[in-house]
């Protein structure tokens, strides 16, 4: 067993171990293979990318073992080749024939690679449907393969499609329609441009200057821009309090936890789609978090720091300021999971502060965490741990890697097609300018949170302790209102559904369109929105996914007036005047956004 090093043991408030008498120095050793062992982790990350290449070593010869064994799979496979084989031949001969062919397979939902007019007509089309074609076959050849483990049967799949990708015909100057248009429209001065594109893009990486286009979108200026004060602050956070918009508030103040994995201001982009603002125009008293962006000195600061010295400190501030009422705390993704802990910590506690939690895009439950779990098990830790302990923290863009993976064709190939062959710059959005304001994990708090959380999934279990007892999710019996998006990948809406299961109380359950990001960010009058929702009272039979899909009915519209619509019944009758913005214990500091927002 791992000895607890000084350092952690003096942070956990533990007493100091008997010495034991007649043993020598090589006690020391243990703690210095550890340092060994990390070292060696932190330089392969450097050579990976942070990627273990033992996981997917050991994956691939799980996958490739097991179907050698499996002859009826190899004749299914091979049954399936020869009919993809003579769909594609018959799709040929019907164009050569000059007719209209129908296509023998349509792309995937998302996938808008071959979606242009052009990519309809031959050879183009012929391309397109080989690529597809091999893509399905590869992805039967990846699934159901007998005794191969579902951790690395996703990993294998995902790596192949990964590979695929690199070879799909949109990719290609010389197969990309499109791309032959535009060089032809320009007399090929779409490459002289789009290599313009990728020196500019390549300095400003190198340089750790944010993209083009980014500058039009600067935080207090063009984004993070309603008004406020900062009214407290640590080490760890600067809490905001919004200013009134109406001449009456709710009693019952609103506390925002946002994720440290990203910058606050994505609850606060530009005034038409800001969430900040459209709760303090309904009538709301408003307060935020926004994180300290860490750096190496930061490097042990632990998950129950962020919950003492981020939600609590938060809370204990906003009561003061606002004394008596009942506060709606909000958490979105890792703020979320963060504020269902001392949500839970607080019902076992006894601590009635709470008015109601809401989560946006937040897991309680990780056993199904989605694509993002491909990037976390006990070999990947191992890397990952090395590289943090090395540098005292997880750098954004070493986070970056993972999630454009997750989505390459629309973060990745895409923009090197429009960018990089086409020469046309990908028009920069406010919530692109603020995806690139990254941010950095401590070493501590973000081991902590994907051991206990990702691989252990202590929360769910009951196991994750606070202050000596557990977080048992059981215990908060304030209303609920969770939110999943129908196309996230960080947060799975199946997974986010699941907390359900685990509450003991009232539960309102949305899911919206979009995926984590853009899902959430969901302003009123956007045609392009739609939503469930449904609620689930205590005294009611729990239900499972599909079934909630297939009674919740789909409603237009942003799922914003729901929110405030529950909020507001979840509030005292009577509207009052709005606080001052802060109090003799917490006077304002400074403007919002406050300082930490803007640390690099």
């Amino acid at each position: 067993m791992n000895e607890i090093s000084p350092k952690d043991r003096a942070a956990l408030h533990l007493p100091e171990p008997t010495q034991r008498q007649g043993i020598s120095d090589a006690d020391d050793l243990p703690e210095a293979f550890r340092a060994l062992n990390r070292i060696q982790a932190a330089a392969a990350s450097r050579l990976t990318g942070g990627l273990s290449p033992v996981g997917l070593s050991l994956a691939v010869m799980d996958w490739w073992m097991h179907l050698l064994m499996a002859p009826g799979k190899q004749m299914q496979l091979a049954q399936k080749a020869v009919r993809k084989t003579a769909r594609l031949g018959l799709h040929a001969a019907t164009m050569a024939s000059g007719a209209d062919p129908l296509p023998s397979i349509e792309p995937l939902p998302g996938d808008n690679r071959f979606r242009a007019e052009a990519w309809q007509q031959p050879p183009f089309s012929l391309w397109a449907q080989a690529f597809l074609l091999n893509q399905q076959w590869w992805h039967q050849a990846t699934h159901d393969v007998p005794g191969v483990a579902p951790h690395h049967e996703e990993i294998v799949s995902f790596t192949t499609r990964q590979v695929l990708d690199v070879f799909s015909p949109s990719n290609s100057p010389f197969t990309n329609p499109e791309v032959i248009a535009r060089t032809i429209e320009t007399g090929g001065q779409n490459f002289v441009q789009g290599l313009r594109n990728w020196l500019e893009d390549s300095r400003r990486t190198l340089m750790k200057q944010p993209p083009v286009g980014s500058e039009a979108f600067r935080v207090g200026r063009d984004v993070a821009t309603t008004p406020g004060k900062v009214v407290f602050r640590n080490h760890l956070i600067e809490l905001i309090q919004y200013a009134p918009a109406t001449d009456t508030v709710r009693a019952e103040p609103v506390l925002i936890v946002p994720a440290w994995i990203m910058k606050y201001y994505i609850l606060d982009l530009s005034p038409q789609n800001s969430l900040i603002r459209h709760l303090v125009g309904t009538g709301h008293t408003v307060f935020c978090i926004s994180w300290r962006n860490p750096l190496a000195e930061d490097r042990d600061l632990s998950m129950d720091d962020y919950r003492r010295m981020g939600v609590m400190a938060a809370l204990d501030a906003v009561t003061d300021i606002v004394p008596g009422a009942r506060v709606h705390a909000t958490g979105y993704c890792l703020g979320g999971t963060l504020l269902a802990i001392a949500a839970a910590a607080m019902g076992g506690a006894g601590d009635q502060r709470l008015a109601s939690v809401t989560l946006f895009a937040a897991q309680t439950d990780f056993s199904e965490p989605g694509e993002l779990a491909l990037f976390i098990d006990h070999s990947q830790m191992r890397v990952m741990e090395g590289m943090m302990w090395d540098q005292g923290y997880l750098a954004a863009d070493q986070m970056a890697g993972a999630f454009q993976l997750l989505r390459s064709n629309d973060l990745i190939w895409s923009r090197l097609v429009k960018d990089y062959m086409t020469g046309q710059r990908t028009p920069m959005t406010d919530l692109m300018a603020w995806n690139a304001d990254t941010t950095r994990m401590p070493y501590r708090m973000h081991s902590e949170y994907l051991q206990r959380l990702y691989l252990d999934n202590e929360l769910a279990a009951g196991r994750f302790m606070v202050d000596g007892r557990p977080a048992a999710l059981q215990n908060i019996r304030v209303p609920l209102f969770v939110v999943g998006t129908e196309r996230d990948h960080v947060a799975p809406w199946r997974s986010v559904y699941k907390i359900h299961y685990l509450a003991d109380t009232e539960v309102t359950f949305v899911l919206t369109s979009g995926g984590h990001n853009a899902g959430i960010v969901s302003e009123p009058g956007n045609p392009r929105r739609h939503y469930r929702a449904a609620r689930q009272r205590r005294e009611d039979h729990v239900i499972g996914s599909e079934d909630w899909l297939a009674a919740a009915a789909t409603r237009p519209g942003s799922w914003w007036p729901e929110w405030t619509s529950w909020l507001d019944a979840g509030s005292g009758p009577d509207r009052v005047a709005p606080p001052a913005l802060g109090s003799a214990r917490h006077p304002p500091i400074m403007d919002a956004p406050g300082s930490y927002v803007l640390q690099r």
